[in-house]
């Protein structure tokens, strides 16, 4: 999995491209997210367009990042997922925990 980061707008911006099945991928994105959320940077912004599958892993890191985010007061933001993902949100109740974006656009506006 690649992951490319950007802060900007007070915000992580997360795009992870590949797989999300946990394992090294995961832990890496949980240790960018404890280096840039903090101070100023409250919210988080993850693409997910790129994204083909993810398993109960790669579910546990998303809840990971949530998790660390709202305890900073931010919110944290999926954009576009894959019909798979989405599937997979549903059948977990996920979709109602976390905010769904189709677009960066929108997702900035929610994390304002």
């Amino acid at each position: 999995m690649d992951i490319k980061k950007e802060v900007s707008d007070k915000a992580l911006f997360l795009t992870l491209l590949g797989d999300l099945i946990g394992e090294a991928s995961g832990a890496e994105i949980i240790e960018i997210a404890n280096e840039n959320i903090g101070g100023e940077v409250m919210s988080c912004v993850v693409d997910l367009e790129q994204v083909r599958y993810m398993n109960s892993s790669g579910i546990g890191v998303l809840i990971t990042l949530l998790t660390k985010i709202k305890n900073n007061k931010g919110k944290m933001v999926l954009v576009n997922p894959s019909e798979q993902i989405v599937k997979l949100l549903e059948i977990t109740k996920l979709n109602t925990v976390f905010t769904i974006a189709d677009s960066i656009e929108d997702a900035k506006s929610i994390i304002k």
